[in-house]
């Protein structure tokens, strides 16, 4: 982290320009860098707060563990996780590039476009769906319990699948998530900063209620589940699926966290803020989702690992609204960082000339209604099967885009070769075409990494997907770097 921070000059951009290269992809300048460390402190809070983290964390506690360990076991992976983001940023941050960019100086300008293609566009638009379906969900709970005979609008009214109630839920939250998106970063960090004093007083507001109803931090910790796989898992072998569950997590938002740290006024910014983010947030998330759910089970005398479902037995209105709104809003926060905000700049990555930000914004949120996402999660089983293979291919990548910018490169990236001419001979620039050594490693590893889905007697690497596929493909990368002549 000695060296320091690369500036593009507003002649240099000028000169992308004219090469073809739109506001979107082009290296920020120093006065367009405007995130500090509190700003990236605040901008994961939302995101680990949400309602899939939770139901998680009741999966977590069927593995054997203790209560106790299960918490400890999240802020470990906390620390992996920020280590992730911290080191994978450091292009971003170093030279003000976007993802885009950060993708093309390891794979080459065309061996980029598979893996940005499956990030930002497949796994991003499916996944922002996806969460805005099940963000729709909670917000017609919401609905419901202040007005009750809207969930009986429209009578047998269908849309594919849909009722009334629900389509006009889905349709409402949609367009919350559109508008975050259209904002960008600016609005993003605006939105952080009124989201994330209420993520401290609701949740903290709710494993206060949690412990007291359920007598206490003594039962809580020593709460176990019926049903709990005590004897066949061992502790250590528990942690290390803890682990890669919540890298698994951040693996999308992780490989393409260079759309966020190419904002930062500097590399130490980042890394300060998001370590601080990271940590904090999963202190308070491990013991609060722990003590959320368990005290919740014990109070209501049922083991309930749905906190939607949990809120909704509340007695007060009041406590319940805030409470949904919160997790409405927390959807919304990882929606953006996640989802919407990568697909766009993938985007205008793929159609430079023709596509902006908010230009991919827009198509992105379109094709997400279009694609139904209810009707996917009709079929649970298929659609994640899918989404788990899209989002192990993100462990390899990052694996690679690590090593070559670490180790074969040793931090250095030309921008003014990276910023090509298409339209001049750039049969000799060191990012022209395909690193073949990337693709091969990514490959091969994404083969392994995913070969458990398939075969029984290596159901283990499944357990361990993005661990197993990233260490792979970093290694077996440097190792092919040594024999494969490459120009990038």
């Amino acid at each position: 982290m000695a060296e320091k921070d690369v500036f593009a000059h507003e002649a240099d951009i000028e000169k992308y320009k004219e090469r073809g290269y739109n506001d979107d992809l082009l290296p920020k300048t120093k006065d367009r860098r405007n995130m500090n460390a509190k700003n990236y402190f605040t901008l994961w809070m939302g995101s680990v707060h949400n309602i899939p983290n939770y139901t998680a964390v009741g999966g977590f506690l069927f593995l054997g563990l203790s209560p106790i360990n299960v918490i400890l076991a999240l802020i470990i992976s906390s620390m992996a996780v920020a280590a992730f983001m911290v080191y994978n940023g450091r292009a971003g941050s170093k030279y003000g590039i976007p993802f885009a960019m950060h993708l093309r100086s390891t794979y080459g300008d065309l061996g980029a476009k598979l893996p940005g293609f499956l990030r930002g566009c497949v796994a991003a638009i499916a996944w922002f769906g996806l969460q805005n379906y099940a963000g729709s969900l909670a917000l017609l709970i919401l609905i419901g319990k202040i007005w009750p005979s809207f969930l009986t609008l429209g009578g047998d009214f269908n849309f594919f699948g849909l009722s009334l109630p629900g389509l006009i839920a889905f349709t409402i939250f949609w367009a919350a998530n559109l508008l975050i998106g259209i904002g960008g970063g600016g609005a993003l960090n605006k939105f952080t900063a009124i989201l994330n004093p209420l993520i401290y007083v609701v949740f903290g507001g709710m494993a206060i209620w949690a412990i007291k109803v359920g007598g206490g931090i003594g039962p809580i910790l020593a709460f176990t589940p019926s049903g709990a796989d005590v004897q066949n898992n061992a502790p250590l072998f528990v942690y290390l699926i803890i682990i890669t569950s919540v890298l698994s997590v951040w693996a999308a938002p992780g490989a393409s966290v260079s759309d966020f740290t190419q904002n930062a006024t500097s590399t130490r910014a980042q890394t300060i803020g998001q370590t601080a983010s990271f940590l904090v947030a999963y202190i308070i998330f491990a013991f609060s989702s722990v003590a959320i759910l368990i005290g919740g089970s014990i109070h209501y005398g049922v083991q309930e690992w749905n906190v939607l479902e949990i809120v909704e037995k509340w007695d007060s209105l009041p406590a319940i609204c805030l409470a949904m709104l919160v997790f409405l809003l927390t959807t919304i926060s990882t929606n953006a960082t996640g989802n919407i905000i990568p697909a766009a700049y993938q985007l205008s990555a793929l159609f430079p000339k023709t596509i902006n930000y908010k230009k991919g914004v827009i198509i992105a949120s379109v094709i997400s209604y279009l694609i139904m996402p209810w009707k996917l999660m009709e079929n649970a089983n298929s659609i994640f099967a899918f989404l788990n293979i899209i989002g192990a291919v993100l462990g390899p990548v990052a694996g690679v885009m690590l090593a070559h910018f670490y180790f074969v490169k040793k931090q250095k990236i030309d921008l003014n070769a990276l910023y090509m001419d298409t339209k001049a001979d750039n049969s000799q620039n060191p990012y022209r075409g395909i690193n073949k050594g990337a693709y091969v490693a990514t490959i091969v590893a994404l083969l392994v990494s995913i070969s458990g889905q398939f075969i029984p007697a290596l159901q283990v690497i499944s357990s361990l997907s993005w661990l197993i596929g990233f260490g792979l493909a970093f290694i077996l990368y440097l190792v092919l770097k040594k024999f494969i002549p490459e120009k990038v």
